[in-house]
């Protein structure tokens, strides 16, 4: 049995073809606009920003992009969200992580309003997620969620076991299947017996940061594995964090590194953006 693989490229074309639809259809009354604010020059987040500004280009999603220096005080740039807080024609904000060692990233992503907070970090978002209210979701975690929806794979009582527990994917993947009636265990590196787990698991989500860590002794035969990791291996390659080659032999469904869950992130951006701009447009009774 070789794995059915899940394009995230093909799952996030549908949905963006779906997003730009709808601005299409709002676009007379409000045009969904998102502020992204960059600083110093990180290679991986400005190549991330700059897809955000495609995408959203695409998508006739508003987009305006702040370059900052890296010597910025916490201040200015608590100032500068402050700003977009109070600006109508801005309905998302998204301040890109890393930040500089002397700026706080806890007391940044507070001080972005929750009814901006794109990005689902926000703990008042956080905690609407977690008792199951409308919330803006982490957008990689919701991406997974879509691409397993796509591909109409049953999560209902299913075993979910995720390797890794970022704030940004390992938990909030773990609630929202939860919050899909999976029964989940999180994994990490103070798990005793790895192998032990994830080889009971229906779900596997590796999130884990160690290129091709998961290996095809980590997986139950039929499991859905979806790969989240993107790391370079010596000869310069992309790879996920599952060894792809030897686990699409017992895997179900697979998603593949590059072209997996990758360009979910940035679909889900685009659809919690223009979801902030139709929430704006409700509050203010407006409507197509």
């Amino acid at each position: 049995m070789t794995a059915e693989l899940i394009s995230g490229k093909e799952v996030a074309a549908n949905l963006r073809d779906q997003i730009k639809k709808e601005v299409e259809e709002w676009k007379d009354v409000i045009v969904p606009g998102l502020a992204v604010i960059l600083v110093g020059d990180n290679p991986a987040s400005r190549s991330y920003v700059k897809g955000k500004e495609k995408a959203s280009a695409e998508a006739g999603i508003y987009s305006e992009l702040k370059e900052l220096p890296d010597s910025i005080s916490e201040a200015d740039l608590l100032e500068m969200v402050e700003a977009y807080n109070d600006n109508p024609s801005i309905h998302g904000i998204l301040v890109q992580l890393p930040l500089p060692d002397h700026i706080s990233e806890k007391k940044v992503i507070e001080s972005i309003s929750p009814e901006k907070d794109v990005d689902g970090f926000h703990p008042i978002n956080i905690g609407r997620m977690m008792t199951g209210q409308d919330a803006f979701l982490p957008c990689t975690p919701f991406g997974i969620i879509q691409m397993l929806k796509y591909k109409n794979i049953d999560v209902e009582g299913k075993h979910a076991v995720i390797v890794g527990r970022s704030n940004i994917v390992g938990k909030p993947a773990g609630q929202l299947l939860l919050n899909e009636n999976a029964t989940v265990t999180y994994c990490h590196s103070r798990t005793a017996d790895l192998q032990q787990m994830t080889t009971q698991a229906d779900i596997l989500i590796a999130a884990i940061g160690r290129a091709e860590f998961i290996k095809a002794e980590h997986v139950k035969e039929g499991a859905v594995v979806i790969d989240v990791g993107m790391n370079r291996k010596e000869n310069g390659k992309l790879c996920g964090d599952v060894d792809f080659e030897a686990v699409k032999e017992k895997a179900s469904y697979i998603t593949p590194v590059p072209g997996g869950v990758g360009p979910m992130t940035i679909t889900m951006l685009l659809y919690n953006t223009l979801q902030s701009a139709k929430n704006h447009a409700e509050r203010e009774q407006l409507k197509p």
